[in-house]
């Protein structure tokens, strides 16, 4: 396994094991979160990318009969966010989450993005208008639906969905968000859309994202995780991974020769 040199980290995972009950899905995975930087996970299905993914902010706590063992070092506190003295929920706000397909709730348009500020306990209606605002034009959603904010989010095309998702995680200034497989439900023209947004987010935010498509994970990432069998095989800047990966492994997934 390669452990490349990166910039500051924003997290640094260390011998980071799971298990469901019996079962270890994850074992001793280490590696480097960089800060502001877009990270890929990649593999066949069912190597552990996306319980890797959920493990980042404690959404596998969800799950009944859970181990984690090792650490997920925060930065700059340094905190061990697995540790289970550490609230999840607040985990969960500042490692927000986009998921495989768009979930919207069943509320309005402006409800959907500021709904993690309410649970917070944020109630002044400027305020709320503010980042509502601001987390929209940072989803490239604003202009397409400054005057349909009271309309319910389910209107929105599947594409728009997903971006009124990601206005959701942004809305509570998250330090981290993680998609998962965020395009695979979505033509190419919104996938287009996606990884343009990605692009100009890892400026203000880090972001990890599990995607299948190697393209895509050549295009939008500064460095790829390849995972096999719940092990990290590999990890490098994105284009060593494409074009001269260590692993033999390696070579024959991206390649084409599995997976």
């Amino acid at each position: 396994m390669t452990t490349a040199s990166v910039p500051p980290a924003k997290a640094e995972i260390r011998n980071l094991s799971f298990s469901f009950g019996r079962t270890e899905v994850l074992k001793s995975v280490s590696m480097p979160i960089a800060d502001r930087r877009v990270t890929a996970l990649i593999g066949p299905s069912g190597c552990g990318k996306t319980t890797f993914l959920r493990c980042l902010n404690r959404m596998q706590d969800l799950h009944p009969d859970v181990r984690y063992t090792g650490e997920i070092i925060l930065h700059p506190e340094q905190i061990n966010i697995i540790d289970p003295a550490i609230d999840p929920i607040e985990v969960r706000m500042r490692v927000g989450m986009v998921f495989q397909k768009p979930n919207p709730f069943p509320k309005s348009i402006f409800e959907n993005v500021v709904y993690g500020l309410r649970i917070r306990g944020i109630r002044d209606r400027a305020t709320l208008d503010e980042r509502a605002v601001q987390a929209l034009q940072e989803a490239a959603l604003w202009e397409e639906v400054k005057d349909r904010l009271r309309e319910p989010a389910t209107s929105l095309s599947g594409g728009q969905q997903q971006r009124l998702c990601i206005a959701r995680a942004l809305a509570t200034k998250p330090e981290m968000i993680l998609f998962d497989e965020p395009t695979s439900a979505l033509d190419p023209v919104a996938t287009a859309k996606i990884e343009e947004l990605m692009t100009s987010l890892k400026n203000e935010v880090t972001i990890v994202i599990v995607t299948h498509n190697m393209q895509q994970a050549a295009r939008v990432s500064d460095y790829t995780a390849f995972m096999f069998l719940g092990t990290l095989v590999e990890f490098d800047r994105t284009d060593t991974i494409f074009t001269n990966p260590s692993s033999s492994l390696t070579e024959e997934y991206v390649t084409g020769r599995f997976g």
